[in-house]
């Protein structure tokens, strides 16, 4: 999945400001325990702040269980996993339950954006990556033919069977599995008594504080600058992602990536970066990617209506536009 490599912390383009305790308090709030594990072709780490080491240790374990088990229903490279399975044979009987959750809130976002994220544009990516492969981009006929197989409305989805109604069509949850994966780890986490902890899959999902009542923080990278930030925001108990141009470029212009359009058949053209919170991972994970199709405007104007959600957007000219409580750190 590599559309979120520059979303995580140990990646440097969100960067967490995590803290324990103050030396001599850890009775009162804590000890910092973090743990890590390969997911999304990523590296995913949780982070909590607990004074029983067993019961963190527990925590962290079951929460990374959790996003690996999310990662090998919905990988679109693993030969073992159902999105791979659907993709191969067209339809997949008997899928999971989580795979047909995140299907559901798949459908639901499409009608809710009016098609912009839309996650039956895997043909879209695998015309743009075979022309990559020999330094080219698509024919105009291979695009086209690849578009004719987009449709988030031609996929039939029901608890025994889930089906893609038109040849060659394929599916990719890389714009929800990494948020629905932050949702169950932070679930196993809380289930555990754990009032603070710092989840990242690939998308950020955060409870409590680092220590001392100070909020987790994270840093936002600037799309042009791998040395900046664009904007350090307070994590207040919501979700984050964000979406960027510059995490899987097929041009060194940043105009052909790995976001694509439904319409166009291409990459959006006027957002180099999009940062949403929302009350769950999964919602932010697939808002940005709609907010990154569906440009400044709209995308502020959809978000305005939505409870809970904040974001910040930045257009390839570098203009930040930020919604009124966003919660830019200090």
């Amino acid at each position: 999945m590599l559309r979120r490599k520059f979303l995580t912390a140990s990646l440097g383009s969100m960067v967490v400001a995590i803290g324990g305790c103050a030396p001599g308090a850890i009775e009162r709030c804590g000890q910092l325990y973090t743990g890590a594990a390969l997911a999304f072709g990523t590296t995913i780490s949780v982070s909590v702040i607990h004074a029983d080491a067993r019961a963190a240790e527990a925590a962290i374990g079951e929460a990374l269980d959790q996003a690996a088990q999310v990662d090998r229903l919905m990988s679109i490279y693993n030969p073992a996993s159902e999105v791979f399975r659907l993709n191969r044979d067209g339809v997949l009987e008997q899928p999971h339950p989580h795979l047909l959750q995140v299907l559901g809130e798949a459908q639901a976002l499409s009608a809710l954006t009016r098609g912009a994220f839309d996650i039956t544009v895997q043909p879209l990516w695998q015309a743009f990556r075979a022309a990559a492969d020999v330094a080219a981009l698509p024919s105009p006929e291979q695009r086209r033919a690849a578009r004719s197989r987009v449709g988030w409305q031609r996929i039939d989805i029901a608890a025994e069977r889930v089906s893609l109604r038109k040849a060659g069509a394929a599916i990719t949850l890389n714009g929800l599995a990494q948020g629905y994966a932050a949702d169950l780890a932070m679930a196993a986490v809380r289930a555990r008594g754990i009032a603070n902890a710092l989840l990242d899959t690939g998308e950020f999902s955060a409870h409590g504080n680092k220590g001392a009542r100070q909020p987790w923080t994270l840093g936002v990278l600037d799309p042009r600058d791998a040395d900046l930030f664009a904007a350090v925001l307070r994590v207040d108990g919501r979700c984050v992602a964000t979406s960027g141009d510059y995490a899987s470029t097929f041009t060194a212009d940043f105009a052909h990536h790995h976001i694509f359009d439904p319409v166009t058949g291409d990459s959006p053209q006027e957002l180099a970066s999009v940062t949403v919170l929302a009350p769950t991972a999964l919602q932010a994970d697939g808002l940005s990617t709609a907010f990154m199709v569906m440009g400044a405007r709209k995308a502020h104007a959809l978000a305005a209506r939505l409870d809970g959600v904040d974001l910040m957007t930045i257009n390839k000219r570098g203009v930040l536009w930020k919604s009124a409580a966003f919660p830019l750190a200090a």
